[in-house]
């Protein structure tokens, strides 16, 4: 029996990370999860050893060592075909759960509509990438700009992150489209973390039991 693959997206501030660990706690207990499977939570970019040095040149790199927005998006797709063919697949065919904080939609999101690079280039890489996996279910935590940025004040800023509120707003109107396009779950995340939390309990429920 192969595992199921959960994915959570959304801009930065949205409320993931939080929604992440109650899943990670409520998942192996919730009576979803196969006796015999076990649950793995990963993340892009740094999902591997591989991926947290690229993770590193992406979201850290000093200013005179900036990729630029092709190196850029190599690299993510780097990322990412290291993930799935190291961590993902291999847990899938296991027979194990993966729970994962961002894949394939954030680099259209941010490269195709935030950066505005060729969507059907990145496409191509996500294909090469994932050779074809497609996580069982993506739910996207919708939050407006102004909410994340408000959450976030204060916080420091990665590379990405500082691209600024026309950046930001770009990235969101794109996971609005893929939203719509993939046929992602789409949750409210300006909702309190426990209703929040409730509503991805039922989402998983109604998608995977």
């Amino acid at each position: 029996m192969t595992g199921r693959f959960i994915v959570l997206d959304g801009i930065d501030g949205c409320g993931k990370s939080t929604q992440i660990r109650h899943l990670a706690q409520w998942l192996p207990v919730s009576g979803l999860m196969p006796s015999t499977a076990g649950l793995i939570c990963t993340r892009e970019p740094g999902g591997t050893p591989l991926g947290q040095s690229i993770r590193d040149l992406l979201l850290h790199t000093e200013a005179d060592q900036v990729p630029s927005v092709t190196a850029e998006l190599l690299l993510y797709a780097a990322d990412r075909a290291q993930h799935v063919d190291t961590v993902i697949r291999p847990a899938l065919l296991r027979g194990d759960w993966v729970l994962s904080d961002r894949f394939a939609g954030s680099t259209l999101a941010y490269q195709g509509y935030g950066r505005g690079l060729d969507h059907q280039l990145i496409t191509r890489l996500e294909s090469i990438a994932t050779t074809g996996l497609v996580p069982d279910l993506t739910a996207c935590l919708m939050v407006p700009v102004e909410v994340s940025l408000q959450r976030r004040h204060g916080e420091k800023e990665d590379r990405i992150e500082a691209e600024g509120r026309a950046f930001l707003h770009r990235v969101a109107d794109g996971f609005a489209v893929l939203a719509e396009q993939r046929h992602w779950c789409q949750l409210d995340a300006q909702q309190s973390v426990s209703q929040l939390s409730q509503a991805l309990e039922q989402t998983l429920r109604e998608t995977l039991q």
